[in-house]
């Protein structure tokens, strides 16, 4: 054999023997997987898990993300909201949560048309509400309508997806609508509209979540370990640089203004902390109030899901 054939042939094997080596992160994102998408846009995730011999394929969901979860078609998961991750636990699929975002209470709202004689929750009674069903703005609704004294027996809900709701609001054909940023600063700057409640003051507080399946939660430990590292410090960057942030974001959501993608950005913590079971709280209240409005066909244990903890630095 040839110095030459022997190179060419060295040089063949190595490239099989690497992408033999190589494994697949298949990442699932929506367009408001902030984080996410400024990673992904440019290319830190893959950087960061080549050296441990991992390349990343990206799927973006605008819908069926749940069937998508409860399938196990990905490994990573978007991060969703409190309600939402509640439907994979009911639905007994294996996931585990392994970071979330501290509370941002006021990402979501619901809101009227500033000229509407709706001046508070109460008098949604017998109104009709837009909201998503099973997001975080449905138990947004759930709780201001309890606190109010009410139910959702008590309103119209009508269910829509959040681009859905825009048409509805816009033309009048419901009352009020519940929605989280960005649709919610799209209509606050482009739009004449009142906010009737947010989830301060304990109502709801809005605490995102991201999950893994467990196989691979269990299989691939130091890849999350690095998958969390690197969405810290995306979302310390992104509340660190406001208007860069809101630069790069701004065509990746639309090409909706970049003052509207900072004033979502501003009401958003991105703060990405460890998961801990006995601060979830919250997540048992939603729950608890999901399963009263038979949004869940049973009582959910919060203490049950599988939880993976970072390492200390």
């Amino acid at each position: 054999m040839s110095l030459r054939t022997f190179i060419v042939a060295a040089t063949l094997l190595l490239a099989t023997a690497t992408a033999q080596a190589e494994q697949v992160i298949n990442i699932g994102y929506q367009r408001s997987s902030t984080l996410w998408l400024l990673l992904k846009n440019d290319g830190q995730i893959e950087q960061r898990l080549k050296p441990l011999g991992f390349t990343v394929q990206w799927h973006e969901f605008s819908s069926g993300l749940l069937s998508a979860m409860n399938a196990g078609s990905v490994d990573l998961h978007a991060d969703v909201a409190d309600a939402f991750a509640l439907f994979t636990q009911a639905a007994n699929t294996p996931l585990t949560y392994y970071a979330r975002e501290n509370p941002s209470p006021t990402a979501q709202a619901i809101i009227v048309q500033d000229g509407s004689p709706i001046r508070s929750v109460a008098d949604l009674k017998g109104k009709r509400v837009a909201v998503s069903k099973g997001s975080g703005s449905h138990f947004l609704l759930i709780s201001a309508l309890k606190k109010a004294g009410l139910t959702l027996e008590d309103i119209q809900p009508v269910y829509l997806e959040a681009p859905d709701g825009v048409a509805a609001f816009s033309s009048g054909n419901v009352d009020a609508w519940a929605i989280w940023d960005p649709f919610l600063a799209t209509q606050e700057r482009e739009h004449h509209v009142r906010v009737l409640a947010d989830g301060s003051k304990g109502v709801a507080n809005y605490n995102r979540f991201y999950v893994a399946n467990t196989s691979f939660a269990k299989a691939h430990p130091e890849v999350l370990q690095v998958v969390f590292d690197t969405l810290h410090d995306a979302g310390q960057w992104v509340k660190g640089h406001p208007q860069e942030a809101a630069k790069n974001l701004a065509p990746l959501w639309g090409n909706i203004p970049p003052e509207t993608v900072e004033l979502a950005n501003s009401r958003r913590s991105y703060d990405i902390v460890p998961v801990k079971v006995d601060q979830l709280a919250e997540q048992q209240r939603i729950a608890d109030y999901y399963y009263e409005a038979k949004l869940i066909p049973k009582p959910l244990k919060i203490s049950d899901i599988a939880v993976w903890v970072p390492k200390a630095k």
